[in-house]
């Protein structure tokens, strides 16, 4: 099976790797062969990511990073690639989206969404497509936008904008770095069930009444299709963002309107 994926081996860096999406993806790329760098803003889930790696027979180091300091995240990425050794692919699933009306939406809100959804993954993207290119060496970067990226963003515009600007970033870095080698392609995510938003709700269970699939999606889900960009399965495949959204794509843009007024008035209260 390891053969199949090609990963075993490889040594993939994942930002945001302590938790949820992240930590789901760390577990199967593991499974599969792969020595991974674990990175998370907080030491304690970072550290506990790569014990469970090493604990099952795997190669795994973690890293404390703030994505939003550049420096900080550039040096990360030069101390993974002293103490892992060159990276052959990287994952990022950190982002996270404010809540409020566009005519209440602040500047500095504006901007620190873009910079924790975007921002961070150009930062760190380039310092690993560089590392890459220098050594002529093939790669695969992987980000997690949103659906949100796709259709409309109500209620949370900075961060609709902002995915929708990493989907056609990702694009315009698949164009530049594929005759070198390098591949990069997005998930976008549809709701998924995470540690910081749980399932729960009126308005969130009449969302799912009317989702194809009816259920949210797990972390499992999206870690799935990131593995699956990472490995030789989507070795002729770059540029593209996958939906894995339960279905919400195909019958287009639906009225959840209910669950993100309710999601910004909780994070305002």
């Amino acid at each position: 099976m390891q053969s199949l994926f090609g990963l075993a081996g490889r040594r993939i860096l994942v930002l945001g790797g302590g938790q949820g999406m992240g930590q789901a993806t760390v577990r199967l790329i593991s499974s599969l062969g792969a020595e991974v760098a674990i990175a998370d803003v907080a030491a304690e889930r970072a550290e506990q990511a790569a014990a469970e790696v090493v604990a099952g027979g795997g190669k795994a180091l973690s890293v404390v990073v703030d994505v939003l300091d550049d420096a900080a995240l550039i040096a990360a990425i030069g101390r993974v690639e002293r103490d892992l050794g060159p990276l052959d692919g990287m994952a990022t699933v950190v982002g996270m989206a404010g809540f409020a009306p566009l005519l209440d939406m602040s500047l500095e809100a504006w901007d620190l969404d873009h910079q924790r959804n975007l921002r961070y993954f150009f930062v760190a993207a380039r310092e690993v497509a560089r590392g890459l290119i220098a050594r002529k060496a093939s790669g695969s970067l992987v980000c997690v936008a949103s659906i949100d990226g796709i259709a409309s963003a109500p209620y949370h515009a900075a961060y609709g904008a902002a995915k929708a600007g990493l989907i056609n970033l990702v694009k315009t870095m698949a164009a530049e770095w594929s005759p070198s080698g390098i591949r990069v392609n997005a998930v976008a995510p549809g709701p998924i069930i995470t540690p910081r938003f749980p399932f729960g709700g009126e308005a969130e269970r009449q969302r799912m009444a009317i989702l194809p699939m009816r259920r949210r999606g797990e972390v499992e889900d999206i870690a799935k299709a990131v593995t699956f960009f990472l490995s030789d399965l989507s070795a002729y495949v770059t540029g593209q963002t996958l939906a894995v959204d339960g279905g919400y794509g195909a019958v287009g843009v639906m009225d959840y309107a209910p669950t993100v007024r309710a999601q910004a008035a909780a994070n305002q209260a």
